[in-house]
Order: C-alpha cells, then sequence, then structure tokens
C-alpha cells in the first residue's frame, strides 16, 4: 500500500486551519456572550457557518484525494488538487463574513466554494477514471 504522503502533509494544514476557525467561534461567542447557537447575531451566524463549512466539505476531498494518491494519480495532480483545495478554505471564511453584496463577497465566497466542489468533482472523476 502507498501511503498519500501529500495528503498527509496537507491534512495537517487544513487541521490547522480548522482549529484556528474552531478558535475563531469560540472568540466570536464569548465577545458576543452566547453559550449555544447564535443567539440572533448575524456576525456569529456567519463564523459558525464558515467553521461548519470547512468541516462540511473538507474530510470528504480529503479522502477523496487521499484515495486518487493511493490509486496512484501523479504527485503533480495531487498537491494541485490540494494546494486549491487549502486556498480556496482560507478564502471562504473571509468572503462568509463580508457584507452582503460587497465586492469582498463576491471574490472570495463564490469562488472559494466552486473551487471545493472542483476539487471534489475532479478527485472522484480521478477515483472513477482508475
Amino acid at each position: 500500500m502507498v501511503l498519500p504522503v501529500h495528503t498527509m502533509q496537507y491534512a495537517a494544514i487544513l487541521a490547522l486551519i480548522f482549529v484556528a476557525l474552531s478558535l475563531w467561534v469560540s472568540m466570536g461567542r464569548a465577545k458576543m456572550r452566547v453559550h449555544h447557537g447564535d443567539g440572533g447575531h448575524v456576525a456569529l451566524n456567519r463564523r459558525i457557518r464558515a467553521h461548519a463549512n470547512f468541516a462540511e466539505y473538507v474530510p470528504f476531498a480529503l479522502l477523496l484525494i487521499g484515495l486518487a494518491e493511493m490509486a496512484g494519480v501523479g504527485g503533480t495532480t495531487v498537491q494541485a488538487l490540494l494546494a486549491v483545495l487549502v486556498a480556496a478554505r482560507l478564502a471562504h471564511p473571509f468572503g462568509m463574513t463580508a457584507l452582503e453584496g460587497s465586492v469582498r463577497q463576491y471574490a472570495l465566497r463564490a469562488p472559494a466554494m466552486l473551487a471545493t466542489w472542483a476539487v471534489i468533482a475532479v478527485a472522484a472523476v480521478l477515483l472513477l477514471a482508475r
């Protein structure tokens, strides 16, 4: 069996991003004195959703990419998928917390999600092609 070394390295980077997002949500809860839910605070809700969105997409993407790496997909392809995933997941929270209709929202949120979906789709197609 081939260890998915590239995926393992990027998974560690993504885990640190996840911890940072977790702390960001916790700090928002402390600042707004909210222990459960979002307390009706739009800003806290956006932090929570950015964190949850990460938790919803990143594990599945990593699984697919790791399987592709183990199946023999080239290191350059695997690293490209992982680099796009990291960039997208770094950009997404900044788009999520932007003002509705702002340039920052449109420049970061939608492209980050499209990139995440593209990574998942490409990894899935690569696996199906094996």
